[in-house]
């Protein structure tokens, strides 16, 4: 039976499937009005893949071994996913009512993030994801920078426009919001007409180049070097590696080249 349940669960195609098929249980549950018979389907289908896991946790580590399973950090999210689903299983087996147990309800929530279980599935994700935080890490200085430039904006324009359009610059926390949604290009306009209409032609024309001007420095220069930053610093170990693999190359055709000289230069003297 042992060997069974190994043979089943360290194949990744197995886990996948169920992961697919809890996936679509927890999105189903998420619609309203659904049958009571139905309901009850789901929720049912729901624990069974959560005692599903739990199967597979105590497999994979008795496999593995704790110091082994612990190492990857796919298994630690795994590990926390379980964790966090086990109080809507006890509710399940309990006399309780799910609406006594208010902290465990929340947990349950937590069910939806056995979604994210698909990513450590993704042909080269561990490689995308060292190059995010290889991009992360060369990149802070620049994206912090970028944040105190919005921040600084969200300041002065809540000074300026607050009794204006308090829907957009009610205080600069809403006013950061507003300075993000400009940048990124989206429905930016609707902000200076909003002001304009609360102002005469001069101040109208003012705030429409303003923002303009805002639109063109943070969000098509501002923000497009920032992502130039970012992406390029997360490809550049490739390439490093395509560098350093023309590199090698390069020394092999010269030492070819040098042998071929040799022999060359020893035929001549036989000669």
């Amino acid at each position: 039976m042992n060997s069974v349940l190994k043979r089943f669960f360290l194949n990744e195609r197995n886990v996948i499937i169920i992961i697919l098929l809890n996936s679509i249980t927890v999105f189903i549950e998420g619609f309203d009005n659904l049958p009571p018979l139905l309901v009850s389907i789901i929720s049912f289908l729901d624990h069974f893949f959560t005692i599903i896991f739990c199967i597979e946790l105590v497999v994979e580590l008795n496999h593995y071994g704790w110091t082994q399973y612990i190492k990857s950090g796919w298994n630690k999210l795994d590990l926390i996913l379980v964790i966090l689903s086990l109080p809507s299983l006890f509710m399940a087996f309990s006399n309780q009512n799910e609406l006594d147990f208010g902290f465990f309800l929340v947990l349950r929530l937590c069910r939806v993030f056995k979604f994210f279980r698909f990513i450590r599935f993704i042909p080269g994700i561990e490689h995308l994801i060292s190059g995010v935080q290889r991009a992360i890490k060369s990149s802070v200085l620049v994206l912090l920078s970028f944040f105190i430039m919005i921040l600084v904006l969200s300041i002065l324009t809540c000074y300026l426009f607050k009794h204006l359009s308090p829907e957009y610059f009610g205080n600069p926390l809403i006013s950061l919001y507003s300075i993000f949604k400009i940048f990124t290009v989206e429905g930016w306009y609707e902000i200076p007409d909003s002001i304009s209409a609360h102002t005469n032609e001069i101040g109208s024309f003012l705030t429409r180049f303003f923002f303009s001007v805002l639109l063109i420095v943070g969000g098509i220069l501002g923000l497009s070097l920032v992502n130039s930053i970012f992406v390029d610093s997360m490809v550049s170990d490739s390439n490093v590696g395509m560098e350093n693999k023309i590199s090698d190359l390069s020394t092999k055709l010269d030492q070819i080249t040098q042998e071929l000289k040799d022999i060359k230069n020893s035929l001549n003297k036989e000669n």
